[in-house]
């Protein structure tokens, strides 16, 4: 479903990503890890379309990714983007005009689940809130491929562990794949099923998360410790 080709992408002199190759099949859910600069959000850009590779391809389904992927993939950035005087409803009437994909009734009820007011300015929300809308935009897309940067970012540790439990609720992991990068392993470590390890730009490692609990009896945070420290390499 998702091909990178010895994929190289530099910002100047930067190196964001360095000879990457992988393939991602529909039907996980896949945590991209690794420290603040590795490459992870690069990584989803280049599938979003939101940027380019400077060597290397990039596919999804078999078509090379231009602008025009946004047909068949969703993306979470990060950071926030919306209308300040949008409200949530707002916004859900512009997403469905701007993709045909867009899922306005499933977009109503993850907000309630989300315990989001949808009449309340997105401005006058905190982060925390703001960013339970983004989670439901994306989610309400009905397309082969969810992006999600850091979706737990500035959410209550109170609240986190239910809308965690919640995602997997609004997934269709027949039709979809998931890629989720996140500094909150723990949190979402039971909806993972494979990890990959960015470091400096490089994939350093990947695994089935059943394979680690089970063959090598370790937890996403033990393996992730064992990799940094250099061991199993």
């Amino acid at each position: 479903m998702i091909e990178l080709q010895n994929v190289t992408k530099r910002y100047g002199n930067l190196v964001a990503l360095e000879n990457v190759s992988l393939q991602l099949e529909k039907g996980k859910i896949v945590g991209v890890l690794g420290a603040n600069g590795s490459g992870k959000s690069t990584l989803l850009k280049l599938i979003a379309g939101l940027a380019f590779p400077t060597k290397g391809k990039v596919l999804v389904d078999g078509q090379e990714v231009t602008r025009n992927i946004s047909q068949k993939v969703a993306y979470l950035s990060e950071l926030d983007a919306y209308y300040h005087n949008f409200t949530a409803r707002d916004m859900i009437h512009f997403y469905a005009s701007q993709f045909i994909d867009f899922n306005k009734e499933k977009a109503n009820e993850i907000l309630d689940f989300m315990q989001l007011d949808p009449n309340k300015k997105l401005k006058t929300l905190s982060k925390g809130s703001r960013g339970r809308v983004k989670i439901a935009l994306t989610l309400a897309r009905e397309v082969p491929v969810l992006l999600m940067d850091e979706p737990l970012s500035g959410l209550d540790p109170m609240v986190r562990e239910s809308i965690v439990k919640g995602l997997i609720s609004f997934i269709n992991l027949e039709k979809q794949i998931v890629i989720i990068t996140t500094h909150e392993v723990s949190e979402i470590e039971f909806l993972l099923d494979e990890v990959i390890l960015i470091r400096d730009g490089k994939v350093i490692e990947r695994a089935l998360v059943d394979q680690l609990r089970e063959t090598n009896h370790q937890s996403v945070v033990d393996w992730l410790k064992k990799m940094y420290k250099g061991e199993g390499k």
